[in-house]
């Protein structure tokens, strides 16, 4: 894929993400936070709890899975502590990391606390 064309398809598959939790009743309080150390596709919140959420898009759920690297991985969590720094009780903000996998036909899968050991 180009690089515009991969762009458009990942900033789509971002918006039917957005589009999914909104509907589960969360608010997107960020799209594309940027940070020091990189970039959260979307931030929701809901009841309190803040949701980290990265999505990857490719043909398959497992492919698109196998693109989540540890250095990505590192950067994520660097920048989902900037962001809670912002939060009024700070890193005590209760948060989670999620995955959202897009294929190619557009169906997604959300693996919460994706991000625990």
């Amino acid at each position: 894929m180009s690089g515009g064309v991969s762009y458009r398809a990942g900033s789509s598959a971002e918006d039917a993400v957005g589009r999914a939790y909104h509907a589960g009743g969360y608010v997107i309080r960020a799209t594309r936070f940027r940070g020091t150390a990189g970039e959260i596709d979307l931030i929701a919140e809901r009841d309190g709890r803040v949701v980290f959420i990265e999505v990857k898009k490719s043909r398959s759920h497992a492919s698109a899975a196998e693109r989540l690297q540890p250095r990505q991985i590192e950067r994520l969590i660097t920048t989902a502590s900037e962001y809670l720094d912002r939060m009024p009780h700070g890193q005590n903000t209760e948060s989670r990391f999620d995955v959202a996998l897009v294929d190619a036909t557009g169906q997604i899968e959300i693996i919460e606390n994706a991000l625990t050991a």
